[in-house]
């Protein structure tokens, strides 16, 4: 299992919810793509866990907003 960082590129609102620039979150998953595997559930939850946001609801789960990297 790998651990992989989503990091926004820019600031953003969409039908109420606010991303900002420069906010993470570091997350494992056994998938080697986890913003293409399950619709980004895994990063989604991840953002859900530690912001309290829904950045489906923002429609933000998409390479345009989200850097994905693998740290481990």
């Amino acid at each position: 299992m790998a651990l992989f960082r989503a990091t926004i590129k820019s600031t953003q609102i969409s039908n109420g919810v606010r991303i900002e620039k420069g906010m993470f979150v570091d997350f494992p998953s056994q998938s080697g793509s986890p913003m293409s595997t399950n619709g980004g559930k895994e990063v989604i939850e991840a953002f859900d866990r530690k912001y309290g946001i829904d950045i489906k609801k923002g429609h933000f789960v998409s390479s345009s907003y989200i850097l994905i990297e693998k740290i481990n």
